[in-house]
């Protein structure tokens, strides 16, 4: 029966559509299988997030990635000493447009009061949460006590976090690592300690520090938190997922909210289109097309030369072109065509020409 069937005896004059019924109970189960983050921020269920990533994440690459379905993102992390300084490039990262929203601004720092004065200046802009790393496992930012340093030091992250959730009317998550090296896998431990103190969500990398990014990501301490019955969060994993197949089978076999996606959606970010569409008919998604690609690339572009100027906007775009183009025969030359050009317009025709000698046929990856 349906969940909206009249009470009975109840007579309805006009009464609505089989249809209607069914599009008001699909929205009712929409708003109970979604996961919530603090009371103003509603998320589709299993959302898939866009990791911040320092020099990726910036508003012309999320532009590319909402597009194609990431339904949670965030800025590049900001460092909270450089935000309280008034450091150009910090406040720079602050930037956001509406139409990314859900969106979170990510800090960084090992100050109790830097953090709070930076959640204070991030409130002003008026994101949907605050972000704390205690994860970036670069020698330059775990040199200074923060990040993934934090990780030695549960006592001080604790301290940390109640700072920046004292400090602002946002909800505050937090990104972080299954702990420092192999003998100090805390994060069961850091999961409790932080959700008393107030945070919203967790997102969790599976692996230490010691292994930045080496080796394969160990998923089973995330499902131990996300199994864990004393917490309530959402707990969203990240590491290693690169294909809907395993994102998939990351979400039956852990069980966890929602995947962070951040390497393999640099230069593909069709990867959120493909895993959402896998998930919902277990079919593979075609692979986008040369025609989509060039306008993508050229969307990506344009938006990176009008957010920073023509000299950085170009520059800072050839990192892009060799994962946009992944995978098509013969395109080394071209490639390093792009790269090597400073003009909007010749990189245009070297775009055109691409999309002209390939056509539109859909490529498949070997």
């Amino acid at each position: 029966m349906s969940i909206f069937a009249a009470e009975s005896g109840a007579k309805l004059s006009n009464p609505p559509s089989i249809s209607a019924w069914n599009k008001a109970e699909r929205k009712i189960l929409r708003i109970f299988m979604s996961i919530q983050i603090g009371k103003h921020i509603t998320l589709p269920d299993f959302p898939l997030l866009l990791a911040p990533m320092e020099d990726v994440s910036d508003p012309p690459f999320r532009y590319v990635c909402k597009k194609y379905g990431a339904d949670l993102m965030y800025s590049e992390f900001i460092s909270s000493e450089g935000l309280i300084r008034d450091a150009i490039k910090s406040k720079q990262k602050l930037d956001f447009f509406e139409y990314e929203r859900h969106f979170g601004i990510q800090i960084f720092g090992g100050d109790e009061e830097a953090m709070a004065l930076s959640a204070r200046i991030i409130d002003a802009t008026n994101p949907d949460l605050v972000d704390i790393n205690f994860g970036c496992p670069v020698k330059k930012v775990v040199c200074k006590g923060a990040g993934a340093a934090v990780l030695k030091d549960v006592p001080a992250m604790v301290r940390l976090t109640r700072a920046v959730i004292q400090s602002t009317r946002l909800p505050v998550t937090v990104k972080t690592r299954l702990g420092w090296d192999d003998d100090s896998k805390n994060i069961e431990d850091v999961a409790e300690r932080l959700q008393d103190e107030g945070i919203g969500a967790l997102t969790i990398h599976g692996r230490t520090r010691a292994q930045l990014y080496k080796g394969e990501a160990d998923w089973t301490l995330i499902a131990r938190v996300k199994n864990n019955p004393r917490i309530r969060i959402p707990v969203f994993g990240n590491g290693d997922v690169d294909s809907p197949e395993k994102a998939l089978e990351y979400k039956n076999r852990y069980g966890v909210d929602g995947i962070m996606i951040g390497r393999a959606s640099i230069g593909y970010p069709w990867i959120f289109r493909e895993i959402k569409y896998f998930m919902e008919t277990g079919l593979h998604h075609p692979a986008p097309s040369m025609e989509e690609r060039i306008t993508v690339i050229r969307e990506h572009l344009h938006r990176s030369v009008e957010w920073k100027g023509a000299v950085l906007g170009i520059l800072e775009m050839r990192r892009h072109y060799s994962n946009y183009l992944k995978g098509i025969p013969h395109i080394k030359e071209v490639r390093g065509q792009l790269v090597q050009k400073n003009n909007l317009e010749e990189i245009e025709e070297i775009l055109e020409n691409l999309r002209l000698t390939m056509g539109a046929a859909s490529l498949q990856y070997a």
